[in-house]
């Protein structure tokens, strides 16, 4: 039997890419999942499709923006209502917000510091005291390479999930006592739609570029090349499983290859060399 058997997790950002994924996964190793997701016809039918599997337990699909508290309140409620419980929840939701700091408007870049940092914490927030009260529990906030290697016009996404791993290691030691074990997922470049949607959400300022316009096709140029050794939302998935069903998980977790190349050179070369081969990769003239 699945270490996660009966275990009730609730999974955000589940609509698409490594949250479904998650949500699929887990649901095949018997966990009572909670789907959470704006996008309710999509959420409804990856809930169907789930409910239709042999063997598997009965998904929640519950409609929430993240960062609503009125929302985040209703999907905890949901989740006690339904299993009188929860054991672990995935904070999975997020998007990236690109272009240079200069040309980022204070607000957009509030906005995504809401949706991936502070909607963690108010979350988190709400779970902490059933998992003190049960004596158990996980918290996997996924996070990125990102969270530890910033890149030019990529500074506002980078920042949340750089400060999303410092909230992850500070809560780890206050949870500690309490049986409460907290992880972070790295992912590195996964084949989902978070390019569109960073696109999309960033079209205001990728429209007006400015001085930086022959920086941005350098930019596309590099993500184009990096889908060659992208990786597929179920590798991440497969974490999320293991840093739920480990009896001792690690503290963080990372896939595909090129993520841990890249927190491994994090680890060993001089700041200065790493920020060259980043401009470099990105085809930027540093001046260091």
């Amino acid at each position: 039997m699945s270490a996660v058997a009966g275990k009730v997790v609730i999974v955000t950002g589940a609509s698409g890419g490594i949250g479904e994924a998650a949500a699929r996964l887990l649901a095949q190793a018997g966990a009572h999942v909670v789907l959470a997701a704006r996008r309710k016809e999509r959420l409804d039918a990856i809930a169907a499709e789930i409910r239709n599997q042999p063997d598997s337990l009965q998904p929640l699909a519950v409609e929430c923006d993240v960062t609503s508290q009125v929302d985040r309140d209703r999907l905890v409620d949901a989740a006690l209502g339904s299993f009188g419980r929860i054991d672990a929840l995935i904070n999975n939701a997020g998007y990236g917000q690109r272009g240079p700091i200069e040309r980022v408007g204070l607000e957009q870049i509030r906005d995504n510091f809401e949706t991936n940092l502070f909607a963690v914490i108010g979350l988190t927030q709400l779970v902490i005291p059933v998992m003190r009260e049960q004596g158990s529990g996980r918290i996997v906030n996924v996070s990125s390479v990102a969270g530890r290697i910033a890149r030019p016009l990529s500074s506002v996404y980078d920042a949340t999930k750089h400060a999303l791993e410092a909230i992850s290691d500070g809560l780890r030691g206050e949870l500690a006592a309490f049986g409460i074990r907290v992880v972070v997922i790295q992912p590195g470049f996964i084949l989902t739609d978070f390019l569109e949607t960073a696109n999309q959400v960033s079209r205001s300022v990728l429209e007006d570029p400015g001085p930086y316009a022959p920086y941005y096709s350098n930019f596309s140029q590099a993500s184009q090349r990096a889908r060659k050794h992208a990786g597929h939302p179920s590798d991440i998935a497969k974490l999320i499983l293991e840093a739920l069903a480990s009896p001792k998980p690690r503290l963080r977790y990372s896939a595909p290859a090129h993520a841990k190349l890249f927190l491994a050179l994090k680890r060993v070369l001089p700041e200065g060399i790493l920020d060259q081969l980043i401009l470099r990769m990105m085809g930027i003239k540093g001046t260091r």
